[in-house]
């Protein structure tokens, strides 16, 4: 099987408001695919489509090679963006109740190794209202993955969890590809999606507008974007740099600005304008990262909020 979920032209309305709008999209099998886009964008509608819990109002959905399966189905599982455990069961239990939901009978190894791997060892028979919520978040993700899906789907799974506990559930969802399983998942940390994914889906007003690897991606602007760092003539002193020659944008990023050329501007006219303007420390043309592309094109859902 090439591809774990097949879309094709679906299109889902709420009232009058088109939430996807004609979406097609293939993620391949065995892949790490990462959905991104702006809040209301589409992303979550999406998700619930391929879980079956919302119905697409045209179009066709195939999911591990089949179109017609219940949202329980136990090879696929999905963590939504809202979570929720029984608080008063413990860890133990309410990961085996999860496993059974899901058909798993004597996971107790595969619990023990899964609680490990989080971290969570010394807090199995803790009642899940004692815990953290990065803690209750693991213990979620597990529930999630503990049957041995073949598709999972995760909506924002990084969201809310400091750097160390985000660094653990990384390496869960890569050793989850490494062990034959499709990820899909949400999110709005760019630096996520371009180390993770194999592909990248970006939707905007319900369309889809980027689709296919970061290098595809960044292929398309082609290198239009030079970071630089530059000191100023005195101690604390700024460089202007809005209105240098061949430049269409600046964005600041404190010890770093990011320059993106207007078509056809020449950098080394540039570099030469910025070294009569000060010492330049950084000068490097690269590729826009998917941050600035992410930017580039959902800026304009901002500034009609």
């Amino acid at each position: 099987m090439s591809a774990a979920v097949e879309i094709e032209q679906i299109t889902k309305s709420f009232g009058s408001h088109v939430a996807v709008d004609a979406l097609s999209l293939q993620v391949p099998a065995n892949s790490i695919y990462g959905f991104i886009g702006p809040n209301g964008s589409g992303k979550t509608t999406t998700l619930r489509m391929i879980m079956r819990i919302f119905f697409p109002d045209s179009g066709h959905i195939r999911v591990l090679g089949e179109e017609v399966w219940h949202a329980a189905s136990d090879r696929v599982a999905y963590l939504p963006e809202e979570r929720g455990l029984y608080k008063k069961m413990k860890v133990r239990e309410v990961l085996h109740f999860y496993a059974e939901l899901k058909g798993a009978r004597d996971c107790t190894s595969s619990i023990n190794r899964w609680l490990g791997l989080m971290g969570l060892s010394e807090w199995g028979d803790k009642r899940v209202e004692t815990l953290s919520k990065g803690m209750s978040q693991k213990v979620q993700f597990i529930a999630t993955v503990i049957a041995k899906p073949s598709l999972v789907l995760l909506d924002e799974p990084f969201s809310g969890l400091d750097p160390v506990n985000a660094e653990v559930l990384r390496d869960a969802i890569l050793n989850l590809k490494k062990e034959g399983t499709t990820v899909i998942f949400s999110t709005h940390d760019m630096a996520v999606a371009e180390r993770m994914c194999d592909f990248i889906f970006m939707i905007y007003k319900g369309k889809k507008v980027l689709d296919g690897t970061l290098e595809s991606i960044q292929d398309k602007y082609g290198e239009d974007t030079i970071r630089v760092r530059i000191e100023g003539g005195g101690e604390g002193e700024s460089v202007r740099l809005n209105d240098l020659p061949g430049v269409a944008k600046v964005t600041d990023f404190g010890r770093l600005q990011e320059l993106q050329l207007e078509r056809g501007g020449d950098s080394q006219t540039i570099l030469a304008a910025l070294m009569r303007r000060g010492k330049v420390l950084h000068f490097e043309r690269t590729r826009p990262s998917l941050h600035e592309i992410f930017v580039r094109i959902a800026a304009p859902v901002a500034e009609t909020m």
